[in-house]
Formats: structure tokens, sequence, C-alpha cells
């Protein structure tokens, strides 16, 4: 079901964010704001966040874009452990990868770019093999945010997504509160009304490697996903319906596993939706990623019922990111919180059309620490 917002504060999350919006009194580092280039006359700004704990996180008002998280590995020593570019030209190539940015108005893929709703078929802009991805040729994560500073920790990011926008119905207000915490974590909470009815499915795109370059791949960070099941798909990528197990098969995560072990068994790599095993309505572990290199450890923690988890199939080493990499395949992942890919045109999947009178909620926490 749509996920709905309470009265008041929710649990852990809800505290978190109250701390962020009133803690600067706590010694926090003040935000930092750069001009980080200009679009069409608007200005492009990138904002800093650093906590005391060798944490920093630095975002656009572009697309929400994550260019860097930097966090200290086992010795103490900070690396980015996001890929990008080193500056805004990288990220408005047509190649770029949707590297950090926040996606919308739905991630992944609807079936053939469109959905039917009320009787009336939406058609959608269909740029990947004729369906549609990632919220079609202008998603969120090429439109400027409004960015407001809340605290020394924390800030806030609005877009106003028109009716009709790549074929969307409504006029869909969007809030994505960013903070960062002392303990190391990056909590995104998102927000979203409506006046028609339409689908939603928001999440983050940040492509991961946690040894911060040193390995060229991500085939030795060793992975777990707290999901015993996944959305099943065709030659390309979108769900046939069914839901399929994924214990002692190629896909099985449910224990740390290396992610190079199986991947020569998965046509293509991996790029498939994992089903979370159920929870409350607070945000519980659902993947851990860890590097045996630089001992970083991820744990992402979500609401979200499903986790697209994606090994840079398509990086082939034509792309030159941060400091002139090369960002050859699998040389980072994504694990995206979300609701199920083509979901509107899948009635047995839980529910992405949000109403009227609803309020959308996601949040998910990316937690780094080292051992």
């Amino acid at each position: 079901m749509m996920k709905l917002i309470s009265a008041g504060c929710m649990g852990m999350v809800a505290m978190a964010l109250c701390a962020c919006r009133h803690n600067t009194q706590q010694g926090d580092i003040a935000i930092t704001t750069t001009t980080y280039g200009m679009i069409n006359g608007n200005e492009v700004q990138q904002f800093t966040i650093r906590n005391r704990s060798g944490m920093t996180v630095k975002v656009l008002n572009y697309g929400g874009t994550i260019t860097d998280i930097i966090v200290p590995d086992r010795n103490g020593e900070p690396g980015n452990v996001v890929l990008g570019f080193d500056n805004l030209e990288g990220y408005l190539k047509p190649e770029n990868p949707y590297f950090g940015c926040l996606v919308g108005r739905y991630a992944n893929r609807i079936a053939n770019a469109q959905f039917s709703l009320n009787g009336e078929t939406y058609k959608l802009s269909a740029n990947n093999n004729g369906h549609s991805l990632h919220g079609g040729n202008k998603g969120f994560d090429k439109v400027i945010w409004d960015v407001q500073i809340l605290s020394d920790s924390s800030l806030q990011m609005k877009y106003l997504s028109p009716d009709g926008e790549e074929g969307y119905p409504g006029n869909l207000a969007v809030t994505v509160v960013l903070a960062v915490t002392a303990d190391n974590s990056l909590i995104l909470d998102y927000t979203a009304t409506t006046d028609k009815p339409t689908p939603v499915n928001l999440t983050s795109h940040s492509y991961f490697n946690l040894s911060a370059g040193k390995s060229p791949t991500i085939l030795d960070h060793e992975l777990t996903i707290r999901s015993e099941k996944l959305t099943a798909v065709t030659d390309q990528l979108i769900p046939t319906g069914k839901v399929e197990g994924t214990l002692q098969t190629a896909f099985d995560f449910i224990e740390p596993k290396r992610v190079g072990d199986d991947i020569g068994k998965v046509p293509g790599g991996y790029d498939h939706n994992y089903v979370i095993l159920p929870s409350g309505n607070s945000p519980e572990l659902a993947a851990t990623l860890h590097d045996p290199q630089s001992g970083r450890t991820l744990s992402l923690y979500t609401t979200e019922p499903g986790i697209q988890f994606y090994s840079g199939n398509f990086l082939d080493g034509t792309l030159s990111g941060r400091g002139g990499q090369v960002y050859q395949k699998h040389a980072g992942l994504c694990l995206e919180p979300q609701h199920f890919p083509d979901s509107p045109n899948q009635p047995d999947f839980p529910n992405t059309i949000l109403q009227p009178g609803e309020t959308y909620r996601q949040t998910s926490i990316y937690t780094f620490s080292a051992r």
C-alpha cells in the first residue's frame, strides 16, 4: 500500500530529522554553498554537509544529485564511495547513467511506456527500448530543485512536477529532506502530494564503490539482501508479473556473498528488484554492503518493499569520471529502495497510485561504518 504520513513524528526517522533541524547548538559544521555551473541561465549550486565523524556529503540542486559521499575506512582514511564527475558538464552528458540523482516521477521501468488509470490510457516518454525508464526523457534527475537549508546538517529539496510532465497526470509536489547524522548516516525522507491520481515511485540512484576507487570494480564487495524473492523479468528487464524465489540460486544474497561469485550465471549481470522481507512502517535493515579491502560497510534501511540491485552492467569503459578514472563494467553498484517496477500495469504488485488527499512517504537511511 502507499505509505501515508501520520500526524506528528514517526519513530526513529522523525526523531533523527527533528534532531537535524534543531542541532545548530551541537557544534556541527555549517553547510556551505558554492556555484557549480549554469544551465539556461539558472545557477547550479553544490551544497556540502560535514559532520565531526569524518563524513562529507555533497549534493546539487540539479537533479538532487549526490556528487560525493566521503567516509573513512578502517584506518580513518577518507574516501569518496560514489561514482561521479568532476564538473557539471559531466552530469549533463546524455551518456550520464543517472549518477547520484533523485529519480521520478516513476523510478525503474514502465512497460511499453504506458499505463491505464480510471479508464484512461496515459502515454509516457519511451526512452528505453520502447519502455519508460526513470521518469522519461526529462525526469526529476534533470530539473532544478528548490533547496532550503534547514540546519547545519540538513536541507530540503522541493520540485513541483506539472500536470502532463512526461505524460503523467496531476500536479505532483515533491519534498525530499536530506540529513547527515553524527553516526555517519545519510537520511533521505521523501513526501509527495497530488491533485490527480498518479503513479509515484521515488528513489536515489548513487553508484557505490566502497573502496573509494582503489578497486576498479565491486566484484569483491560482499553483499547481503534481506530477501528471498525477486520480481521476474523479461530479457528487456520488464516484470512478467511473477515473483520467484532466490534461495540457492545465483540471486541468493540472504547471507553475505561476493558480488562476483555468481554474476557469470546471470545473463547481463544483476539488474533486479528484490522483494524485501516484510517489516513494519519504520525503516528496517534491508541490505548490507562490505568492502573487505577498505573495511567500509554500508547498511541500508528503508520503508520500501523492494530494492533494485544493479551491478553496473552497462558501464563499459567509455565513460571517464572523477579524476579521469575510467569506469569499466561493474565499477559501481546501485541499491535503489523502491516500489516494484511496472506496478501501474501489474495489479498484483504493491500499489503505487497516489490519490488526492493522500501523502506519499518514503524514508531510506544509508549508514556507513568500518571494520
